[in-house]
């Protein structure tokens, strides 16, 4: 039985690698998030086959699974994931990402003091191997479940999105991780001290918890993408070290997969973004840039028009390429934007849409939203793909975005976005700029295409600007 269940484990990895590799396209995403759920499911399997013959060597009984509290949290899981799933919309759907971070987080936490105290009874069985693992699955547990909380207050402006600051945060951060780790190394040196070191336990989990809430709360919501990467890293990174608590090889595989993508896909964040992870951890990006944007800048050349005029436009353009962003999320336009670009495709006009690495706020938000209104993949086109088509577009349709098609990230040296890549939007003949106003996006400063002479404003609902554009196109 023990040789059936480390194959289902290996079959279980190979799927989630197989699973991770499709995620990396828009096209096969879908059956990678399928086939990860599969692999999760068989490892869930082998695992309670492995829990019910038990296992001598560590001197765990056969036969111990109280199938009651399985079935329990089968049940209460699984309604609990079909309700998020079919509840939560796609605008939530950033913090809902983080929400399950941090429930990885604390799921790894809660697992390592459990073992603890399952094992406390026998001093001799806690060696340096297991206080160790238990450590450190506690303290990045913890990190991740607060930070991500934070994320989470953050995105839903529960708690402000702009960089929350305050002299001698990084300092006080220091002697956060520096008094956690004093804890550690005293809790490993006095293990058998069971009393003591239960305590000590106890402290280092809330300070770390309090790290994790200090971690996240001077990021601005501009930077929401990364740290969402980031901190599924985490999660990870505790799923694998709760994997060597259990001494299970299924569990550390698979939380050494979602660290190392989310530390890759982080790495991708901030180059799209040309900033440096410290620069996004430390550097409280948006303050600055918000101050001034709170300021007296006034716009001098905005041109506004109608969805009448902006269908005029359209009538005559051969090329147009769509420019989603965190607005369309917003107003749950992506279905008119789609309808939109059918009724043009119609006419023979060629339909792009342009997707930015950080629009929105997580990574793909848009090739979700996208996807959900059966966008097809072919017209869907990354940054450096799309970038040398502008200058041959009849025209631009920005949808909601703001920081990603700024030119003054390529133009103003003085800009605090100044080397970010962004879609070169402003070198179409005409941009259409659908925004409710406008105020900065998130990264807190003015846009200075919106005083481009090739430029064109049309305030209001993004949903709303798009459906009447195609009411006046239809009557064209």
């Amino acid at each position: 039985m023990s040789v059936v269940i480390d194959f289902i484990y290996l079959c279980s990895a190979v799927i989630f690698i197989l699973g991770i590799k499709q995620l990396g396209r828009v096209r096969t995403a879908r059956r990678g998030n399928l086939l990860g759920a599969i692999g999760m499911f068989l490892v869930v399997i082998a695992t309670l086959m492995n829990m019910q013959i038990g296992d001598p060597d560590r001197g765990i009984p056969a036969g111990q699974i109280n199938w009651a509290y399985i079935t329990a949290g089968i049940i209460i899981g699984a309604a609990l994931g079909v309700m998020l799933s079919t509840k939560i919309k796609m605008t939530a759907m950033p913090e809902m990402v983080a929400f399950l971070n941090g429930m990885g987080g604390g799921a790894s936490v809660l697992v390592a003091i459990s073992y603890f105290w399952s094992k406390s009874a026998i001093p001799q069985i806690l060696d340096v191997y297991d206080i160790t693992t238990v450590i450190l699955s506690i303290i990045i547990g913890a990190v991740t479940f607060t930070g991500s909380m934070t994320a989470v207050a953050k995105l839903q402006e529960l708690i402000s999105s702009r960089p929350i600051l305050f002299k001698g945060r990084n300092l006080l951060n220091a002697l956060l991780f520096l008094t956690t780790l004093a804890l550690a190394i005293t809790i490993v040196s006095i293990r058998t001290d069971i009393p003591t070191i239960t305590v000590m336990l106890l402290i280092m989990t809330a300070v770390a918890s309090v790290l994790g809430i200090l971690l996240v709360t001077p990021i601005g919501g501009a930077d929401m993408p990364i740290v969402i990467c980031l901190l599924n890293s985490y999660s990870g990174l505790a799923a694998a070290a709760t994997g060597f608590v259990l001494k299970n090889n299924i569990l550390i595989i698979s939380g050494a997969l979602v660290g190392s993508s989310g530390i890759i896909l982080s790495d991708i964040m901030c180059k799209a973004m040309n900033r440096s992870l410290a620069n996004v951890l430390f550097g409280g990006f948006g303050q600055v840039s918000s101050t001034k944007a709170a300021g007296k800048t006034v716009y001098k050349n905005v041109k506004e028009c109608s969805p009448e005029e902006a269908a005029l436009t359209l009538e005559s353009a051969n090329s147009v390429i769509f420019i989603p962003g965190y607005g369309m999320a917003v107003s749950q336009a992506q279905h008119a934007v789609r309808d939109l670009g059918e009724l043009l495709k119609k006419r023979g006009v060629k339909v792009s849409y342009a997707i930015h690495p950080v629009a929105g706020r997580m990574p793909g938000h848009m090739n979700v939203l996208l996807a959900e209104a059966d966008v097809p993949y072919e017209q869907l086109f990354e940054m450096d793909q799309i970038n040398p088509e502008f200058k041959n577009t009849d025209v631009a349709i920005i949808i909601g975005a703001n920081d990603v098609v700024n030119p003054a990230a390529t133009k103003n040296k003085n800009s605090p976005i100044y080397g970010m890549p962004i879609l070169n939007a402003y070198e179409a003949k005409t941009v259409f700029v659908v925004k409710r106003s406008l105020s900065p996006g998130f990264a807190g400063i003015d846009n200075e295409l919106f005083d481009y002479d090739n430029t064109l404003m049309l305030f209001g609902d993004a949903k709303k600007i798009v459906l009447d554009i195609i009411q006046e196109f239809k009557k064209l």
